[in-house]
């Protein structure tokens, strides 16, 4: 017997493209990006001007950082994002998860397609963006940046994830305008049939994700800045947000409908969380260590 669904919420049918100016397109994903981004860097400059953030040891009374070299950490992190994402997207799902899943949708040859024909390493415009990747494209961004400025950089790290969490709830709202990345099966009164996911009602986990990844994360670290001050401990904001992001992944693929098989009941995204759960383990360990 056929299980009975009913979708109560209709898909809002939103153009993904939001303005069409003769051959340039306007897209809400790119400007989810954008807001992320400038959100994000203003969220930073207003914490750089609290005095009480910084009035303690670890810092002397002085923040991390100005707020020119802010701005631009905030380029060096845009590239970071943008080529760690697509990079990150080639690795993780068009070479690893195409090698063990060839026929699914979005492989399309894929990974061999990169030999033939290696444009498609950059095609972002046929979609493919990994966050694990622009998260490391970022933290790499930041390491560099560091580097050259001769800057620290776990409080960059710190400063960076106390704020991303923007960042995250405006890419997974952009998931859902373009009706990507839609949830499993479902009976709950809130499922919607998407517009590419076939006949059945689905659970609507982008919205899940940006709650979780985006507000409810962004909580989590404006507490552990504001409240608790973990930024005494550089790198411990860092490793709060590695942690709690791997967890809240971690149970929304449980919604998702997964973009190929991989590893049986195993999902490439609940994969991914392992790493990110040991990154988070080495900051809060170095965080935590006693100072000498």
């Amino acid at each position: 017997m056929q299980p009975m669904y009913q979708a109560i919420l209709p898909f809002p049918q939103i153009d993904p493209v939001l303005l069409h100016l003769g051959p340039l397109s306007i897209r809400w994903y790119a400007l989810a990006y954008i807001a992320g981004l400038l959100l994000a860097w203003w969220g930073i400059l207003r914490a750089l001007r609290q005095p009480n953030l910084w009035a303690n040891t670890t810092f002397h009374g002085k923040p991390p950082a100005n707020e020119e070299q802010i701005g631009d950490l905030v380029v060096w992190c845009t590239f970071g994002v943008i080529l760690g994402g697509r990079l990150g997207w080639d690795l993780i799902y068009g070479t690893v998860l195409c090698s063990v899943s060839p026929y699914a949708d979005f492989c399309r040859g894929l990974p061999y397609a990169f030999v033939t024909n290696p444009i498609k390493l950059f095609a972002a415009w046929e979609g493919g963006m990994s966050f694990h990747g622009g998260l490391f494209g970022v933290v790499v961004a930041v390491w560099l940046f560091s580097r050259r400025r001769k800057l620290k950089m776990l409080p960059l790290a710190d400063l960076a994830c106390a704020f991303a969490p923007i960042g995250l709830f405006f890419g997974r709202l952009a998931n859902f305008i373009n009706g990507e990345l839609w949830g499993r099966a479902s009976t709950a009164p809130w499922a919607m049939i998407f517009p590419r996911g076939g006949p059945i009602p689905r659970h609507p986990s982008q919205l899940y994700e940006a709650a979780l990844e985006g507000i409810v994360l962004f909580i989590i670290m404006q507490v552990a800045l504001r409240v608790f001050h973990a930024q005494k401990r550089p790198g411990l904001l860092a490793g709060i947000f590695f942690f709690f992001y791997g967890c809240f992944r971690f149970v929304s693929e449980f919604y998702r409908e997964p973009d190929a098989p991989f590893l049986g009941p195993v999902s490439m995204g609940m994969a991914l969380s392992i790493p990110v759960w040991l990154t988070a383990a080495a900051l809060i360990a170095v965080a935590c260590r006693k100072k000498t």
